[in-house]
């Protein structure tokens, strides 16, 4: 099913820099690249609140389920509901098969999802910090 949102390449790029994105942000989630390990800027990030889609605000991930997977991306062991993420099959890689998670409104690509992440799901939600932002929880 193609993407509720759809925008051509240059208003993909024109509302990333709107948002103040970082430069990697577009070929991350509009050409499904990758960010080095350990240079993403929610990588280290331990404070509460909502990880969102750079492309269009979707709440993804809560900061409760995000912990430190050792692998130098963001990890969440588990999305914040059924319909807050999509995934794919993944044969681009020369590692093999792998399950690549995509924002499901707009279609960005936000990283991938292994099956070696802690209890209660078991799963390593591996995202791209390029592909999100944070909304820092609000303080009473």
């Amino acid at each position: 099913m193609p993407p509720k949102i759809q925008k051509t390449e240059s208003e993909w790029k024109a509302l990333l820099a709107e948002k103040g994105a970082e430069p990697l942000a577009y070929q991350v989630t509009r050409k499904e690249g990758t960010e080095r390990a350990f240079t993403g800027k929610y990588e280290g990030n331990k404070d509460p609140g909502t990880y969102l889609c750079i492309c269009c605000d979707k709440p993804l991930f809560d900061s409760a389920t995000k912990y430190e997977s050792g692998s130098g991306w963001p990890s969440f062991f588990q999305p914040l509901g059924q319909d807050a993420v999509e995934t794919q099959e993944d044969r681009s890689a020369w590692l093999g098969v792998r399950t690549e998670v995509h924002c499901p409104d707009c279609g960005a690509h936000l990283g991938h999802v292994f099956p070696d992440g802690p209890r209660p799901t078991g799963l390593r939600y591996c995202m791209n910090s390029a592909s999100l932002q944070f909304k820092p929880a609000k303080s009473d």
